[in-house]
């Protein structure tokens, strides 16, 4: 046991009436809501990387916090990993997830690197026994490193692909031996800076491959978790493959995986790529390719990905219109890939930007199961879309253009436009959010 979080008790539901700052006033763990406990409906996963390795720094300005495994050993590692499965318990959090070079440093090579995440999913098994917490997803870090200023996959330098198979191979089995649920691939730097110096075709075609493999090693092994791709459109790379769902999606088909792997959608990542965080859902779920959610948010007035913790409740409530309508999360979750303000330095206040966050969803969650059970977004939809259950219309869609023109003009059809009632909808909306 560490005294990070000495004197914090563990979080309860209070309702919400409850002013205490690090008390749930919505987030009800066992609350049945659409047939399942709130919990199972949002599987809400702790960040590694953000709540325990991020030191606080931005471009213009280095470390601002100060914690007590922040030395880089092998010690520090362990130190954090039991920090880690503190804040969990404090928490109520179900699940978690990581990078491999976040639990445990990089090594002189790559064995003894491998050696000391090894060494740290031994600490994590034995609280994961402990505590009952799960892993959500696991992750290599393939763009930290300078070997990978020109991406992993991606990289024209054959070494540096084997470097990063052999890196994925390790963490992949890692992520099994703990039982994940997922395993998902940042594209980090796959993408470029500029095309004079790259071959777009080879480095699709390589990333492809590697994503195939990927996939064939997951088979070889028994990992029965999903594959994850997590969209993004900038950063660090000024262009990048995997830019939003449907360009992944296209990915997907065109190297025949569109049924092996789906995406982590993240919410900082929609508003980048200039979508909302709903279209990205719904995208996902109309091209069969929805996994999980990192949930964050972007401030507006900047251009860049500032991973704060989610605190919109009518963007996090039609979010999970969508995905409760396309069937809920099965393997995914919510992950909070949301980090502290670099002014936030207390250990209260982890805890607090974690209790606003488990709430915020909690409360987006009752806001769209209360519109799925009200029903009327449905039917109204249903409504614009009825005359396309007539046999004739259903007809044309496996006719041809001659037939559907002569169809035309033997009826003298001179269809009038039908009001989209958008207003309306938006105004229904809010009687919820």
């Amino acid at each position: 046991m560490s005294d990070f979080f000495k004197g914090i008790e563990p979080v309860r539901y209070e309702g919400p009436d409850s002013t205490n700052p690090l008390a749930f006033r919505f987030y009800d763990r066992g609350r049945i809501v659409l047939g399942k406990r709130m919990e199972d409906q949002l599987r809400m996963a702790v960040a590694y990387w953000h709540s325990f390795a991020w030191e606080g720094g931005d471009p213009f300005g280095g470390r601002t916090f100060e914690r007590p495994w922040f030395g880089g050993g092998m010690a520090d590692a362990k130190l954090k990993a039991e920090v880690a499965f503190e804040m969990l318990e404090i928490l109520g959090a179900k699940f978690f997830t990581f990078h491999d070079r976040d639990i445990a440093p990089e090594g002189r090579s790559l064995a003894e690197s491998n050696r000391n995440v090894s060494e740290i999913a031994d600490i994590f098994e034995r609280r994961m026994q402990e505590t009952g917490v799960e892993l959500l997803w696991g992750t290599a870090n393939l763009f930290s490193n300078r070997r990978y200023m020109a991406g992993a996959a991606t990289n024209p330098d054959p070494d540096v692909f084997a470097y990063a198979a052999a890196q994925v191979k390790h963490c992949l089995d890692v992520t099994h031996r703990l039982n994940g649920a997922n395993y998902v691939l940042w594209g980090g730097r796959e993408g470029y800076e500029t095309l004079l110096n790259t071959d777009m075709r080879q480095e699709l075609d390589h990333m492809g491959r590697f994503l195939a493999m990927v996939v064939d090693y997951k088979e070889k092994i028994g990992f029965k978790g999903t594959i994850l791709i997590e969209p993004k459109p900038q950063e660090p790379t000024k262009h990048q493959y995997d830019y939003d769902v449907a360009t992944v999606f296209g990915f997907l088909q065109r190297f025949g995986l569109e049924k092996e792997v789906k995406v982590n959608i993240e919410t900082g990542h929609a508003v980048l790529a200039g979508h909302s965080f709903e279209h990205e859902i719904a995208t996902a779920i109309a091209l069969g390719i929805f996994g999980s959610v990192d949930a964050n948010r972007n401030d507006y007035q900047s251009g860049w990905d500032t991973d704060q913790f989610p605190n919109n409740v009518p963007e996090t409530a039609l979010a999970l219109y969508y995905i409760l309508g396309g069937g809920g999360l099965t393997t995914g979750g919510f992950n909070f890939d949301a980090k502290l303000r670099r002014q936030s330095l207390d250990p209260e206040d982890l805890i607090a930007g974690h209790v606003g966050g488990m709430d915020t969803l909690a409360r987006g969650l009752l806001a769209a199961a209360a519109m799925i059970e009200d029903g009327g977004l449905d039917a109204a939809l249903k409504d614009r879309y009825a005359g396309w259950e007539r046999p004739e219309a259903q007809a044309m869609l496996a006719s041809d253009l001659a037939a559907i023109a002569e169809r035309v003009d033997r009826e003298g059809l001179d269809p009038q436009p039908r009001s989209g009632r958008q207003e309306r909808l938006e105004n229904r909306v809010n009687r919820f959010v």
